[in-house]
This record gives structure tokens, C-alpha cells and sequence, in this order.
């Protein structure tokens, strides 16, 4: 069974006035200059799956500039046995709107006809810069596997906001807190055991696959205590830490204080501590890993969205990702400067070619689509 897109429509979204894009479920081979575009078309298809996005990003922030008209993009996205029509749009700085089949939907809905995974230049640094991005990191493979983790996660953070601005207003009376820390609890554990289940699931796809990337044990840790792996056990701790809480202004124990550690298995060093071209494997590894895992859980393997991936790796290691992801089955969206960082993937894949001229984006299909 297959997870594709077959059509994606651009209008006035980013660097990009008018384009329309129709492929098979092939990998894509994207290349043309740099600034030409060719990120921000991985960028739309990201949009597939719930939240902002790769680049986290606001609405008004993807509309093609100087126009700010807003901005539009379809799809027809094969999934498993159907096709739907998918399309989002943002007018005037507005929030982004979802239709899906000609229903308007919410986002949380894509997490049930999609998956998406990507890997960008910027998470290259995600195991030596700040516990922020590795919490985003792991709740996107998490959300990846559990669609209602991104509605369990929204739960939380707003019932949290409430609670810190008690804290903050010195709020001492605990009839205050109870209904929150309750709500916290209740959403909180379930953020953790979805955590931990996704980590289950990357280390059972690592320990059965044969790669020529390496693996890593990854792990949770607290910034500080333990996590309290109960609703029942949550509530007592934020009861009890309400005292420590007024004193700092925040909440100091929940799933929002964990931490992901990430260890290369082989060598036995932790992955803060590897060279950068460790630090990049490991990272390709577990997306793959996360694409296994997803292809017998979902029914199908994952849009993977690859940005510059192959240029930081020679040419044999090129060539390996390139047969794990054909091998997967996988419709993966890549891009690059140059067609020969794809020449290992001959016939395998189609090519996109992309080019700017008086700042607006043109893209060009080599090849039919199958």
C-alpha cells in the first residue's frame, strides 16, 4: 500500500506564484540553485501533517511577498486504498484553513491520513544545542505514531499557561490549582507513555533492520527528579511542587521538563559527543528507523521530506540511504544543487528542477511521471 502525493498546487505560497507539481509515488529528486525554492516546496508538503510545519513557521510569514494576497496549496494525497483532496489556505495573515474531501477539517485530522517526516540543516545541531529542540524532535516522531498526541500536547500547554499565571500572580489558595493540575495529569501521563511507546518502537525498527547507518539507544531524562509515569503520581507531584513552583514562576515537573539522550550503540559514546558526520548519520538513521517502524504500524511508509540530505554525504553513503529509502518504498521529497547528488538513484526517481528569475520560483519535471 502507498502514502503519495500525485499532485501538489502552489499559489502565492512563499517564493512561489503559480506552480503545479504531478509525480508518481517515485522518490523526488529536487535540485536547481540555492534561494531558488526548492525548500519551501518541502515546506508545503510538510504542511500534510499536523502543526506549522518544518520551519514552525506562521500563516502570514508563508505568503509570497511584496503581493501578502495569501497564499493557497492542493493536493491529492493517496492513502492506502483512497485518494483525497486536500487543501489549506491563509488570507490576509489568517490563521491556515484545512478542507479535506471538500469538508472543512481540523489539522489534528491529516494525523490520520498522513505521516510525514523530515530532516533539515537545522536539526543538525540537535544533539549539542538545547532540550527545546530535542522535545520537538521527539513529540514530532511520537505524533508520527499517535495522531491524538498533538490534541494531548495542546491540553496540556494551555492547562500549564493557566497554572503559571497563578504562580506568577502568587496564588496561594489550592482550590485554584486542583481542576488544572488534574487536567495536567491526566494529559501529561499520556504524553509520557506516548513518548515512551514511540522510543519502543525506533529501537525494535533499529535492533530488525539491516543499515548501512548507525544506530543509537535513545533515552528520557528529567532536567531534574523523575517523571512520574501515573496521572495519579503527576497530580501528587505538581501538588506537592506548588510551593517550589511560586518561588520560580513556573511548573517545574511535567512531560515539558524531559530531555532525550541519544547514545551511538556501536561505539558506546553519546551522541553529543560524536564527530558531525556521526551526529548527521545517527540523525538519517532514525528518521529511516521512525519510516520502518511507521510502514507496518500505519500500513504504509512515510512522506519523507529530505532537505539537502545528500550533501554532506559521500558518495557510497549517497548511495546506501538511497537504496533504504527505494527499498521502504517510500515517497521521499529531497533536494539538492545539482542532479549529480541523485545520479545513484538512476531511474528509481523522478527530477524537479527549479529555478528563479525576478524572484519568483519555476519548476520543471524531467520525465513522466509512471
Amino acid at each position: 500500500m502507498t502514502l503519495a502525493l500525485t499532485r501538489l498546487t502552489l499559489s502565492h505560497f512563499r517564493s512561489h506564484k503559480r506552480a503545479v507539481i504531478e509525480c508518481d509515488a517515485r522518490p523526488l529528486a529536487i535540485y536547481g540553485p540555492n534561494g531558488a525554492g526548492k525548500t519551501n516546496i518541502l515546506e508545503a508538503v510538510s504542511l500534510f501533517s499536523p502543526g506549522r510545519g518544518m520551519r514552525r513557521a506562521s500563516a502570514q510569514d508563508m505568503s509570497r511577498r511584496p503581493e501578502s494576497l495569501g497564499w493557497k496549496i492542493t493536493g491529492h494525497l493517496h492513502s492506502l486504498h483512497q485518494v483525497h483532496e486536500i487543501e489549506f489556505w491563509s488570507e490576509d495573515g489568517q490563521p491556515r484553513q484545512t478542507r479535506i474531501d471538500g469538508k472543512a477539517a481540523a489539522q489534528t485530522a491529516l494525523g490520520r491520513i498522513a505521516r510525514v517526516l523530515w530532516l533539515i540543516p537545522s536539526m543538525d545541531r540537535l544533539w549539542i544545542e538545547g532540550a527545546d529542540g530535542r522535545r520537538r524532535f521527539l513529540d514530532r516522531m511520537t505524533l508520527s505514531f499517535f495522531p491524538d498526541h498533538a490534541e494531548l500536547s495542546l491540553a496540556y500547554e494551555k492547562a500549564m499557561r493557566q497554572r503559571n499565571q497563578l504562580l506568577k500572580d502568587m496564588v496561594r489558595d489550592a482550590h485554584w490549582y486542583v481542576a488544572l493540575e488534574k487536567q495536567m495529569a491526566e494529559t501529561g501521563a499520556a504524553i509520557h507513555a506516548n513518548r515512551l511507546a514511540a522510543l519502543a518502537q525506533l529501537d525494535a525498527a533499529q535492533r530488525a533492520a539491516e543499515t548501512a547507518f548507525p544506530t543509537s539507544e535513545l533515552d528520557l531524562i528529567q532536567t531534574e527528579g523523575a517523571m512520574p509515569e501515573t496521572s495519579a503520581d503527576l497530580a501528587e507531584a505538581l501538588a506537592e511542587s506548588r510551593f517550589r513552583d511560586l518561588s520560580a514562576g513556573r511548573t517545574l515537573v511535567g512531560p515539558h521538563r524531559t530531555d532525550m539522550t541519544g547514545v551511538y550503540a556501536a561505539k558506546g559514546v553519546p551522541a553529543r559527543d560524536c564527530s558531525t558526520g556521526e551526529q548527521k548519520a545517527l540523525l538519517i538513521s532514525l528518521i529511516l528507523a521512525n519510516a520502518r517502524a511507521l510502514a507496518q504500524e500505519f500500513g504504509a511508509p512515510p512522506l519523507l521530506l529530505l532537505d539537502e540530505v545528500a550533501a554532506h554525504l559521500d558518495a557510497e553513503r549517497r548511495a546506501a540511504l538511497y537504496d533504504e529509502i527505494c527499498a521502504l518504498g517510500a515517497q521521499a521529497w529531497m533536494t539538492g544543487t545539482g542532479p549529480e547528488l541523485f545520479e545513484e538513484l538512476g531511474n528509481r526517481a523522478q527530477r524537479l528542477e527549479v529555478t528563479e528569475e525576478n524572484g519568483i520560483s519555476e519548476t520543471r519535471m524531467h520525465g513522466q511521471p509512471e
